[in-house]
């Protein structure tokens, strides 16, 4: 076998999905986001609760478990809320929608569950629907204004894409590890 014909692999040696580099541009988008998604999840891995609460740098309150706590927000809203169509509540409380204030008896792995069912669950609501499908923002400035699944998708992949910039900050503050 060639170079020219070995497969093309699936996943990073870390274990994140490669995103698509040809096909469709539905299941690119999908791809890049599942990608921005296995990074976030692999700035976390090893940590403990401590470590995940130990902001960036003053005055900034910003930690990992604060950031996979918003992220629960965010994939709720914009795929259950705004595609779906759905009146859900936010995750973690009214008056908590970004997910920065810590819950003190909350973890990283229970944090990280309830991060992973919003993403099943934005999945179910977005199984069949084309991108061109839309939906309505439920609130903020925007209140109102129609964006399409398309939209949606690539707000998603730049929401994740700046917070695991985020992340890489927080990460190499807590024990050094960069990369990724």
């Amino acid at each position: 076998m060639t170079t020219a014909d070995a497969p093309t692999p699936t996943n990073l040696p870390d274990g994140r999905p490669i995103p698509l580099l040809t096909g469709d541009e539905h299941p690119m988008l999908e791809s890049w986001l599942a990608f921005h998604r296995a990074t976030l999840e692999l700035k976390c891995a090893g940590l403990d609760d401590a470590q995940v609460r130990l902001p960036s740098a003053e005055p900034s309150g910003l930690t990992l478990l604060g950031l996979v706590q918003h992220l629960a927000e965010v994939e709720r809203n914009w795929f259950q809320r705004v595609v779906g169509g759905h009146d859900v509540p936010p995750v973690y409380g009214a008056g908590n929608e970004s997910g920065y204030v810590l819950d003190g008896a909350r973890g990283i792995d229970q944090a990280l569950d309830v991060w992973r069912r919003e993403i099943a669950r934005g999945r179910e609501v977005c199984a069949g629907r084309s991108l061109e499908s839309a939906g309505l923002i439920t609130d903020g400035p925007m209140t109102g204004v129609e964006v399409s699944l398309r939209w949606v998708l690539i707000h998603m992949i730049e929401e994740y894409a700046r917070h695991n910039g985020h992340a890489d900050i927080l990460r190499e503050r807590i024990d050094g590890v960069t990369g990724a």
